[in-house]
């Protein structure tokens, strides 16, 4: 899991973008690994940038950050997203991110 992670994961200088696919309307909201792919579920609709907002809440909640420092780089209009978090570091992002996956596994 760590090896598809670090494919889905770029750093910069103070940030960390991740590469994920949104499914809305799902029965919960989580993290899971499906093909080498990172998906996002999110119970809310794909209308008026709920999906977004519920995607930007859970990864600053993920990773302790205010929501000002999680942005949607690429794919506002789109599934297929790159999500960036602003001071976080590589290993802290794959640790929280397969705290995360545990988590979905549960649910």
């Amino acid at each position: 899991m760590e090896e598809a992670l670090r494919r889905l994961i770029t750093e910069g200088d103070g940030y960390v973008d991740i590469q994920l696919y949104v499914k809305p309307e799902a029965s919960f909201t989580g993290l899971r690994m499906e093909a080498g792919e990172l998906v996002f579920y999110t119970e809310e609709p794909p209308l008026e940038g709920r999906a977004n907002a519920s995607l930007i809440r859970f990864f600053s909640r993920l990773f302790k950050v205010q929501p000002a420092k999680v942005d949607i780089v690429y794919g506002h209009r789109s599934r297929t997203k790159r999500v960036r978090i602003y001071d976080v570091d590589l290993e802290t992002a794959i640790s929280r991110i397969i705290e995360a996956l545990r988590e979905s596994e549960k649910a």
